[in-house]
């Protein structure tokens, strides 16, 4: 292990690198880069097992920033060591130190904060938005344990953004998993951005909650080259996850950073020479030194995935009766959220890489179709689905296709925390089940109405220069579709979002109809109009199709089960009905209307009216009483149409 004097030096050496480049940029947080100077001079020259040429080797050891503000320390410190940087390896580069002074420009992989997907592999998920790293820590550390690894995962906290309690949601749940992979690391240097922190951030109450969790803590100064590694003795240990608590100082070594709130903010350039004096006499006391970093360890041999486009799936009645749905087949009613678990069930047969995690409510998403049949592979996250998804965005970035399910309404929790997922570009699979209002007697606060409008719009934005969306959003009407389409989850690389619902509905496809990424299906020809619905809503469209039948009005219905939804072929089909089109959703606005009327104006000649949630919903004893109540009941449809018919223009 190197001195106390060189880790000093190396320290003052990155210090003055990060407070460079944040001045060559014209933003950035040299102050909290500097309090973590020694860490993670600690970290990356010593404690961690990991090569800077392969920063992508799936064995090696991880670190999350999730004080994500503080990167300039990290970056500085891999410029130094050669480390390799690129979107792919083939594409791979070496980090120069001249090259640090690039931070934050438009063409840079530097980005303010950590953003592996721009370029920067040695993180696994983008962090900034606070709270959620230890979550991907334990979602790390998960993937380790099945893979047989002995990675270790160190993850950096900051003292202020422990008040977020998503940060105690993981917490529990590393000694709930008994992760004893994970250091923890809180850089407690007493400051906020506008202010000190609380005294229930203080370090002391710090070290008392997090041996009250159940963790293993250290409380040392985050300063002292020798105390930083005696932390790590022992670790990892065998019964408790560590957590350092580490006291350090905001703006270390530069005496011009420590007068006054310097959070975010960069030393003027007229300020560089004396900051940088500051450093050197910071460290003068000590024999100056060279940190010599020891060689990496040879890593093992990276885990096979099985390609989920080599497998072939059963039939779709195959896999209904392996999972004990053979009778509700029989009677031609099943819900789509007991098909999206029977699909899980024969995923997780055919794919060893698939997991699941759930948020307590695995018996009504029907997760625990898997959970049964591949327990070691199902991980129960308890009321908790902020840890839960960024738990899952770890495991997507160790390679594994994690599927997290919970009630649409519960997502929504988590919106910050897909947002990030998708910043990283994670291999995620969402499933929100019970949308929409057909759940009826729970009422309002188990409905998720704000869903389909939150995944639509990322639906609009392309992952890079692929095709495909940051997310596709698959709403299935019946459980052929939802099979299906948790196939197609599976095949896609990217996050996927399928809505699931509570009540039974009958089978509206054959068994082995194709459903594609970007399609729709017409289930009735008619030249007066189109009725556009999708999910639960594709019911009573068709029964309000039937109606007007009577009255010899002809409709034409489409299932629009996924977004982004192919155009052009949709303002074909849309002019074929005799370019009239009303929209049917069982959620607020902002959804499949928005969508249609879009892509209408694009192509012009097709008018476009939206039916959605009239009102707030209540507890009612039925669906069709919801229905009816919000506005969107088959006579609310039909009515609609009528209207939509008659009117001029």
């Amino acid at each position: 292990m190197a001195s106390a004097a060189a880790i000093h030096h190396k320290a003052a050496e990155l210090g003055k690198l990060a407070v460079e480049m944040t001045t060559a940029a014209g933003s950035g947080h040299p102050s909290s880069a500097l309090s973590l100077a020694h860490i993670a001079t600690h970290l990356m020259y010593q404690q961690m097992r990991w090569d800077p040429a392969d920063p992508w080797h799936p064995t090696a050891d991880r670190l999350v920033l999730s004080e994500g503000h503080a990167i300039p320390i990290i970056y500085a410190a891999y410029a130094d060591l050669g480390g390799a940087i690129g979107k792919t390896k083939a594409a791979a580069q070496t980090l120069t130190v001249a090259e640090l002074n690039e931070l934050r420009a438009r063409d840079s992989m530097l980005d303010g904060h950590p953003n592996p997907a721009e370029g920067f592999p040695f993180f696994d998920a983008a962090t900034g938005s606070l709270g959620m790293g230890l979550s991907v820590a334990a979602g790390l550390a998960l993937a380790a344990r099945f893979d047989k690894s002995d990675r270790r995962i160190y993850c950096v906290v900051g003292d202020g953004e422990s008040r977020e309690g998503q940060i105690w949601e993981a917490a529990d749940f590393i000694v709930d998993h008994k992760l004893t992979s994970i250091c923890a690391i809180f850089n407690a240097n007493g400051e906020g951005q506008a202010d000190i922190v609380s005294e229930q951030q203080a370090p002391q109450r710090l070290v008392e909650k997090l041996t009250a969790f159940g963790w293993n803590v250290v409380d040392i100064d985050g300063h002292d080259p020798d105390a930083i590694a005696k932390a790590f003795d022992g670790f990892p240990a065998e019964d408790r996850p560590l957590a350092i608590v580490a006291r350090t100082l905001k703006g270390w070594g530069a005496e011009p950073l420590r007068g006054g709130n310097w959070h975010g903010k960069p030393a003027p350039k007229d300020k560089l020479e004396e900051t940088f004096a500051s450093l050197d006499q910071s460290v003068a006391a000590f024999p100056e030194e060279k940190l010599t970093r020891p060689k990496s360890p040879e890593a093992p041999t990276t885990p096979d995935r099985s390609d989920p486009c080599s497998v072939e799936w059963p039939a779709f009645a195959d896999a209904m009766a392996a999972a004990g749905l053979g009778d509700s087949l029989e009677k031609g009613k099943l819900a789509t959220r007991r098909a999206y678990g029977a699909a899980l069930k024969a995923a997780g047969e055919l794919l060893p890489q698939v997991v699941v995690l759930d948020g307590d409510v695995s018996n009504s998403t029907f997760a625990n179709m898997f959970a049964k049949a591949h327990p070691e592979r199902f991980f129960e996250c308890k009321i908790a689905e902020q840890n839960m998804i960024s738990a899952a965005a770890g495991m997507a970035r160790a390679g594994f296709i994690p599927f997290a399910s919970s009630f649409a309404k519960f997502l929504s929790r988590g919106c910050d925390q897909i947002e990030l997922a998708n910043i990283s570009r994670a291999n995620l699979k969402l499933c929100g089940s019970h949308a929409g209002i057909s759940l009826a007697a729970d009422g309002p606060s188990q409905m998720g109405l704000t869903d389909v409008a939150f995944f639509a719009s990322y639906a609009t934005v392309r992952a890079d220069d692929r095709e495909s969306p940051l997310c596709w959003f698959f709403h299935p009407a019946d459980a052929v579709a939802a099979y299906h389409l948790t196939r197609q989850m599976c095949l896609l690389n990217g996050m996927c979002y399928m809505r699931t619902h509570r009540p039974d509905v009958p089978l509206l496809y054959a068994p082995d109809t194709t459903f594609e990424p970007g399609g729709f299906h017409v289930l009735n020809s008619g030249d007066n109009l189109a009725i556009v619905a999708s999910g639960y809503m594709v019911h009573p469209a068709k029964q309000a199709v039937a109606e007007l039948g009577k009255q010899q009005i002809r409709a034409t219905l489409i299932d629009a089960y996924t977004l982004p939804i192919d155009g052009e072929r949709l303002a074909e089909a849309l002019t074929r009905a005799g370019g009239r089109a009303l929209v049917v959703e069982d959620n607020y606005g902002g959804g499949v209307g928005s969508v249609v009327a879009e892509i209408a104006a694009r192509h012009g000649g097709i008018r476009v009216e939206t039916l959605r949630c009239q009102r707030i919903p209540k507890s009612t004893r039925s669906a069709d009483e919801i229905l009816d109540y919000c506005g969107v009941g088959v006579n609310n449809i039909a009515d609609q149409a009528l209207a939509l018919i008659k009117r001029p223009g």
